[in-house]
């Protein structure tokens, strides 16, 4: 077995948030400004960081340079640095990072649930109310 995880693999003394195979994985790709920056990578291609801050305009400039370091330290980005005056650094989603669309095309699809949700909400809400 190489580090799958199957039902029998999951034990009963293990905190749920533990157990949970895709757990990691959520925590990765969707923090709050992963995904538009990976989406805006996997769609634009190659971008230098005022293009992306164009793109993505309510991140600040501070928290874009933090994820941008996380997402190549976790190499789902790459940082190229070319040594020209000025400098110019651009950034591009890697193939791990690439590997993600198939995802990311799935909850796109599944966007069209969107009004049902808020829907469900609304009901909820005048239920609550009562």
């Amino acid at each position: 077995m190489t580090g799958e995880v199957t039902r029998d693999t999951l034990r009963a003394d293990v905190p749920p948030e533990l157990a949970c195979p895709i757990a990691p994985v959520v925590d990765l790709v969707f923090s709050r400004w992963t995904t538009p920056i990976l989406w805006a990578l996997n769609e634009f291609g190659r971008q230098r960081f005022v293009e992306l801050e164009r793109r993505i305009t309510t991140i600040s400039p501070k928290v874009l340079t933090q994820r941008l370091r996380q997402l190549e330290r976790d190499g789902l980005v790459t940082r190229t640095y070319h040594a020209e005056v000025p400098p110019r650094v651009e950034y591009e989603i890697s193939d791990l990072g690439r590997s993600l669309a198939p995802l990311f095309a799935t909850i796109a699809e599944w966007s069209v649930n969107l009004d049902a949700v808020e829907r469900a909400r609304r009901d909820y809400d005048a239920r609550v109310k009562r």
